[in-house]
């Protein structure tokens, strides 16, 4: 439930507009309402870290918004609460009014929703699945730098799920799409809350089938197999592609040894 914040509140401040987070001095703001100048705004609870509450407030600062990729390399528990409030502050601000009637709508008291006073509709955020998988072949892992990566950054492949799809294949026809690549032994890892703007990444590891490397230039700017002992610039720590190639690090070594 939304409340007006007053000087007695205090804890983990997100204050987030349009896919921004306010990060004073590079971190999360921490500490009373007062400090931070947020009595009398309107926010909410959503969620707890550490002991304390983690408030949202869907406000603009006038400096220090930056992208939430700043905390990817905190706890992964507050990175996910981060994501949250970063996520419904976007889904409260493009769900001011009524997709089929136009009407005003309102923040529901009882849950993540969007209500419509006028014709009874009711909207929950939207998650968008997406897959992200590591492909080995013996002691090599398939690596490719994507067109919005900066850096020289080299990772996985990953792509979205299609209408009518199972994850198994999305994971093909994503590989097949963006490299000419075939796989098999598709299986799960794991999934980790992606706020950008406002995915659900679901991590496969594959072994490599047949094909060559022919890459699609409209996604990737290269792409390539490489060992696991002589690997480019990787993803940061803490995101769920770096614990892909580091997995499939360690299934080269078995690899290898054996």
């Amino acid at each position: 439930m939304e409340i007006q914040i007053t000087e007695q509140h205090s804890g983990w401040w997100v204050v987030s507009l349009d896919g921004q987070l306010w990060l004073p001095e590079g971190s999360l703001p921490y500490g009373s309402a007062t400090q931070f100048s947020l009595s009398g705004q309107t926010g909410r609870q959503i969620g707890e870290w550490q002991g304390s509450p983690v408030w949202l407030i869907r406000k603009s600062m006038k400096e220090s918004m930056l992208s939430p990729r700043q905390l990817i390399d905190q706890d992964r528990g507050l990175f996910q609460l981060v994501g949250r409030g970063v996520q419904l502050s976007e889904f409260y601000r493009s769900h001011k009014f009524c997709g089929y009637c136009g009407h005003a709508m309102h923040v529901s008291k009882t849950e993540w929703a969007a209500l419509c006073a006028h014709c009874k509709e009711r909207y929950y955020p939207q998650i968008a699945p997406c897959i992200i998988v590591a492909i080995r072949r013996g002691e090599e892992i398939l690596l490719a730098q994507h067109v919005r990566h900066r850096g020289g950054i080299h990772t996985v492949l990953a792509g979205f799920v299609e209408v009518g799809e199972t994850l198994e294949e999305t994971v093909a026809r994503e590989v097949m799409e963006e490299s000419n690549i075939r796989v098999k032994n598709v299986r799960y890892v794991s999934s980790q809350p992606w706020p950008f703007p406002n995915s659900l990444m679901m991590a496969f590891m594959a072994d490599y089938d047949s094909g060559e490397i022919r890459h699609d230039p409209k996604e990737l700017l290269n792409a390539g197999w490489y060992r696991y002992d002589a690997l480019p610039l990787l993803p940061p720590p803490g995101t769920i592609a770096r614990r892909l190639i580091e997995d499939t690090v360690v299934l080269c070594r078995a690899e290898e040894d054996s």
